[in-house]
């Protein structure tokens, strides 16, 4: 438990830096003004005439002494100011504390989200594969926060501490004994209750799955709804919703449950030792009035202190499993960096003569090698298609061409210079890609494009929409270009959307274009437009299809098929489609009886 504690210290101090000391300079400003002004109690108390209290033989006679030679007239008005001016002093310093507290809390909480989001946005894309989307998005919402509430209870168990230590330097300095005795009560009492902070890690453990839980099941079945709906899944889903907020429920309640028992005990205890001390004050230690009166102010204004302590202790205990989740996620992250922030001078990568898979062999984690011995080149400025069935490789090839995978084994060549991290970024910036599933942000369709190209022109943003066969229907849009297309692009079929991607990336005027199944939501007219406007590029840029659908690579210069991570065929699309009883053979062929 210590060593997250002391990781979550240190990484405040390195974001806070003096401010935390100045809070500390003024927190024990604010306990010694609190000290004096519980020491002005017995002068201002003796001086109304109500109850008459002897300070002799307490380390505050000569004050009280010296106090007592000026006439009651003046000296309670004089006493009075003081101790106005120490309540003032006292409020402004504290007022001072909370906005400093409050900025080094948001800002603490601001510099882990983009340090968390940074690390993730640079790790490779294994990473991906391997972590879960709606942990990642957990970690970044939920535990995030539940970190930065942390970071309050941390502060204020900073600055109880410190009230804490210098009143009970007070108390130690008008009466050594009586105050040993009180401390070695609460000590014994703070003993017996670190079970609390075992059950409040334990508790926050299972927040943080229960969380995780809660909302990778949420975002499953928003992404499926449509299947919810359409398979009547509705009241099964349901059951699971009120089982895991249920469960939340109770872990909450369990929460209150246990705070509130530890403050109980602490209370209860407090009024206890009170009694039994001031008991054994008079009865042992033969205490004076002066004396008595001061502990007892002390004191009582102290167990709250010492029970915000042990509450700010399990709240602290509570988040770490949040805490160290996040830890846990920026260290892998930083283990999988694929590089650090780009620089905006580095030009895109221009393909002269080709790219070559070089002896490439890949796979993910220990499986079995989804790649094996790759050898391939693929001409710049020409048409290179990728085909196979279902699980073949086709994606895990384009995912290394692209840079996103590294090879176990062999190199990726460009124009005979090995992919590193050196030529990794200029490689992506010549690249565009469009995914079989297209994804579209909840902005306008010009926000959509002008992510790419944030200069771009209307004329160049509708020549790329016609280039794509988009300019009709969004022509025909009530807003046109600045009509709002929904949630990941809801608003438009999925031919629609399969199109504005394709406008995007055409816009983005790459060396390099990459098609993953991007006419599969098409009809077979827009198809053969698409198939058309390939052509048309052929010669300008280096074109990567993927495709199920042959008719759409008929033209393509060379045509690699893939079987189980091997290339089994390479060549041009009439030569393949020659060879009988081949891979390439067969697929040409259900596609053809599957349209009759």
């Amino acid at each position: 438990m210590l060593k997250p504690v002391f990781y979550f210290v240190k990484q405040i101090h390195a974001y806070a830096g003096t401010i935390l000391y100045f809070n500390l300079l003024a927190m024990i400003l604010i306990s010694l003004l609190d000290g004096v002004g519980i020491l002005l109690l017995i002068p201002m108390i003796s001086m109304t005439g109500i109850v008459d209290i002897d300070a002799g033989n307490t380390p505050v006679a000569g004050i009280f002494e010296f106090l007592q030679g000026i006439p009651v007239t003046t000296g309670l008005p004089i006493i009075l100011a003081i101790f106005v001016f120490i309540s003032i002093a006292q409020n402004v310093l504290q007022r001072n504390i909370t906005i400093r507290e409050a900025k080094i809390q948001h800002g603490f909480f601001r510099d882990m989200r983009v340090k968390t989001y940074d690390s993730l946005l640079h790790a490779n894309w294994r990473f991906f594969v391997k972590n879960r989307k709606t942990d990642l998005i957990n970690i970044l919402t939920a535990e995030l926060a539940r970190a930065s509430a942390g970071t309050h209870a941390f502060l204020q168990f900073f600055a109880s501490l410190i009230f804490t230590i210098i009143q009970i330097g007070i108390a130690f300095w008008l009466t050594p004994s009586i105050t040993a005795f009180v401390l070695s009560c609460g000590l014994i009492l703070i003993f017996f209750n670190r079970t609390f902070l075992k059950r409040s890690l334990a508790l926050g453990q299972r927040n943080y799955e229960l969380g995780r839980n809660y909302l990778g099941g949420i975002t499953d079945q928003i992404n499926g709804i449509k299947d919810i709906k359409s398979n009547t899944l509705e009241d099964s889903r349901m059951n699971w919703y009120r089982s895991i907020t249920k469960r939340m429920e109770h872990e909450q309640v369990e929460y209150t449950k246990l705070k509130t028992k530890s403050q109980l005990i602490y209370k209860v205890a407090s009024a206890l030792l009170i009694a039994t001390f001031i008991f054994i004050s008079v009865n042992l230690f033969q205490a004076q009035g002066a004396q008595l009166l001061l502990i007892t102010v002390i004191f009582s204004r102290l167990w709250p202190r010492v029970a915000g302590i042990q509450s700010s202790l399990e709240q602290i205990a509570s988040m770490l499993p949040a805490f160290k989740e996040v830890i846990a996620i920026q260290e892998e992250c930083k283990s999988a960096v694929e590089f650090e922030n780009a620089d905006h001078e580095i030009r895109p990568l221009q393909v002269d003569k080709s790219i070559v898979c070089k002896n490439i062999f890949f796979r993910y984690n220990e499986s079995e090698y989804a790649l094996k011995n790759i050898n391939v080149t693929i001409p710049a400025n020409q048409m290179t298609a990728v085909v196979g069935r279902s699980g073949a490789g086709k994606s895990t090839l384009i995912d290394i061409v692209m840079g996103l995978n590294k090879p176990e084994k062999g190199e990726l060549l460009i124009d005979g210079i090995p992919l590193s991290k050196d030529n990794l970024i200029s490689l992506r910036r010549a690249i565009s890609y469009v995914p079989q599933d297209p994804f579209l942000f909840n902005e306008s369709i010009r926000e959509n494009l002008q992510l790419v190209k944030t200069d771009a022109t209307e004329d160049e943003m509708w020549e790329a929409l016609e280039f794509s066969s988009a300019a009709d229907f969004v022509s025909k849009l009530p807003e046109g270009l600045d009509t709002l297309i929904g949630d990941r692009g809801i608003k438009l079929s999925g031919g629609e959307r399969q199109r504005v991607v394709l406008a995007r990336a055409i816009l983005r005027k790459p060396s390099i274009l990459v098609l993953d199944e991007a006419t599969s939501a098409l009809d077979t007219e827009n198809e053969a437009r698409i198939k058309e406007a390939l052509d048309h590029l052929k010669g300008k840029m280096t074109i990567i299809v993927i495709a199920h659908r042959l008719s759409t690579i008929r033209n393509a210069d060379q045509v690699i098929v893939l079987d189980d991570g091997f290339v089994i065929q390479n060549g041009e699309f009439e030569q393949l489609a020659q060879e009988k009883k081949s891979v390439f053979n067969s697929l040409l062929q259900k596609q053809m009886e599957a349209t009759l």
